[in-house]
């Protein structure tokens, strides 16, 4: 079926961009949003302050 990503696979920044606006678009379909969701789940971290990971408080 479906392979399975390594762990050093990430989205590139246009794929995250069109996905970022797929999710803001409110005519997007719940699919289209599910399959933007997951890309930007997979999309590099910018930098600092950008991800949640890590962060205490």
């Amino acid at each position: 079926m479906g392979r399975e990503m390594a762990k050093n696979e990430t989205t590139s920044k246009g794929v995250a961009s069109a996905a970022s606006k797929i999710l803001s678009n409110p005519k997007s379909t719940k699919a289209e949003k599910s399959v933007a969701a997951s890309a930007l789940t997979q999309a590099k971290d910018k930098g600092p302050g950008r991800s949640s990971r890590g962060k205490k408080g």
